[in-house]
């Protein structure tokens, strides 16, 4: 009774450790689907792969390393990172630098035009409508809040 156990719980570390790998596995037939949600025929017979290669008593990189130099390495989910495809994860980071090198390029662009049409008022330059307007944009104090009862009466009573 005891190998029985024995042999069902066995079974039962078997069938997780295949499934947990299959899910990490992409079906080379689908492309969108892991092998465990796939019914293809090669996704069926991937999923006997590592069935056996974990009871022929494989760990789980020497399986992954298996399917990727049998199949490449789109075949995995997870691709590991190396020369070839640190562009492609870093890639965010480079489109996030550059938004924010053009961001703060065309922010001291802005500061910089204001001075330079400060200058020109100094030495009696005419400004252009869309100077006047930028400049009366940006002297132009913001509308007073409106006056609250509360900051009314606190004003008249002094404090």
């Amino acid at each position: 009774m005891e190998s029985n156990d024995d042999a069902l719980k066995q079974k039962q570390v078997v069938d997780a450790r295949a499934r947990n790998i299959s899910h990490n596995v992409r079906c080379t037939e689908c492309g969108s689907q892991s092998i465990e949600d796939s019914q293809a025929d090669i996704a069926i017979l991937l999923r006997k792969l590592i069935r056996d290669e974990i009871q022929s008593g494989k760990s789980d990189k020497e399986i992954y390393k298996k399917l990727e130099d049998d199949f490449g390495e789109t075949v995995l989910y997870a691709p590991k990172f190396d020369l070839q495809t640190a562009a492609l994860w870093l890639s965010p980071l480079l489109v996030a630098g550059g938004a924010a090198g053009v961001w703060a390029y065309n922010r001291h662009r802005q500061k910089t035009n204001v001075h330079i049409m400060a200058l020109n008022l100094v030495r009696g330059v005419p400004l252009t409508p869309k100077e006047k307007e930028t400049m009366l944009e940006i002297l132009t104090p913001p509308p007073p809040e409106r006056a609250s009862p509360s900051s009314w009466w606190r004003r008249w009573r002094g404090q």
